[in-house]
């Protein structure tokens, strides 16, 4: 095969999206209007932020793609986006207290913090609980099962980041920061990230993770082939 026939077929195997230029920043936050509630996210972003000292598996980038899915699959489900994005910005706040071994359950610890952190800026009190409900049941592992639209969503939208191709080089970033091989991070593949698209709650949730589900198994499996020297 000649040389644009082979990279004919790797574009069309892949089919990579456009790409904004380096240094854009995607937002979805244009479907909320509200001057009050656009300062409310923009206030919880900067508190959110302040927790991560380092970039890596889960680090504030991390929270970013998670406030964007969460806007897209909430704006397709009806859900409230306000109470949707500030769960979103706070849900993993306390990850790198849990990853210093300073508290046992970065969900329950992020919801004390973000229900101390909404209380002192006046915000109802019916919306901090919905919010501190969605960031206690976000982990699929553990943790309380989601029953609010918005926990539901939140809980798809932070599986759906460990999917396809940002959950293929989120997996391998972990890797590299624990020492971990390239065969047991195939097993990592195999054993749960192969298994999310089955846990989505929401339609829109699911329709999404099946995308990112046919990707990273078509990596997984290359990846295999190429570890046995068939390819």
């Amino acid at each position: 095969m000649s040389s644009s026939g082979k990279n004919s077929g790797l574009r069309k195997a892949f089919n990579p999206p456009s790409i904004p230029p380096s240094g854009d920043k995607v937002e979805r936050l244009e479907t909320i209007t509200d001057p009050k509630s656009l300062e409310l996210i923009e206030r919880t972003r900067e508190f959110a932020r302040s927790f991560f000292e380092r970039e890596g598996t889960h680090g504030f980038s991390h929270v970013e793609r998670v406030l964007n899915l969460c806007i897209n699959i909430g704006r397709k489900e009806g859900a409230d986006l306000e109470v949707l994005a500030l769960a979103a910005l706070l849900h993993d706040v306390a990850r790198p207290l849990e990853s210093a071994g300073k508290v046992e359950d970065h969900a329950v610890e992020g919801a004390r913090i973000a229900r101390r952190f909404l209380r002192g800026l006046g915000y109802p009190e019916e919306k901090v609980e919905a919010v501190v409900h969605a960031i206690e049941s976000h982990r699929f592992s553990r943790g309380p099962e989601p029953k609010t639209l918005e926990a539901k969503i939140l809980s798809d939208a932070d599986k759906l980041d460990a999917m396809g191709a940002v959950g293929i080089a989120r997996v391998f970033m972990y890797s590299g920061e624990h020492g971990r091989s390239i065969e047991d991070s195939i097993k990592h593949f195999r054993e749960k990230i192969l298994k999310l698209k089955d846990l989505m709650y929401t339609e829109t949730g699911r329709r999404l993770a099946e995308e990112r589900h046919r990707f990273t198994r078509e990596f997984i499996e290359r990846m295999e082939r190429e570890m046995v020297g068939e390819v």
